[in-house]
């Protein structure tokens, strides 16, 4: 019995013009397209030596103090964060809730 073929190319002529793939596929594409960093963020990350805490917060446009409110720490421990990073995995994964970003997006 024959393969199962996994992607359809339509040509027109010699040239491909789409592929056919899975849905499922598909959506694993797309998604990993969510997973992009705007050029304004890199560049405030880059450029301006801002951690991707800061550069994504100035981003989003977001107070310190509503950040901090919503991760749930002060302002003051927030601004250090900001200043110097954090390693802790579950600090970043709040930080990435809060911003609405896929950890990924926050944690390079």
């Amino acid at each position: 019995m024959a393969d199962h073929i996994k992607h359809q190319i339509i040509k027109q002529g010699d040239n491909p013009l789409f592929v056919l793939v899975p849905y499922d596929e598909y959506i694993d594409l797309i998604r990993d397209e969510d997973l992009t960093i705007p050029h304004e963020v890199v560049e405030k990350h880059i450029m301006e030596d801002k951690t991707m805490i800061k550069a994504w917060r100035e981003y989003k446009g977001i107070s310190q103090k509503v950040l901090a409110k919503k991760i749930g720490i002060s302002q003051a421990a927030l601004s250090q964060l900001e200043s110097r990073g954090t390693e802790r995995k579950s600090t970043i994964e709040k930080l990435a809730k809060a911003l609405g970003l896929e950890l990924e997006q926050l944690n390079t």
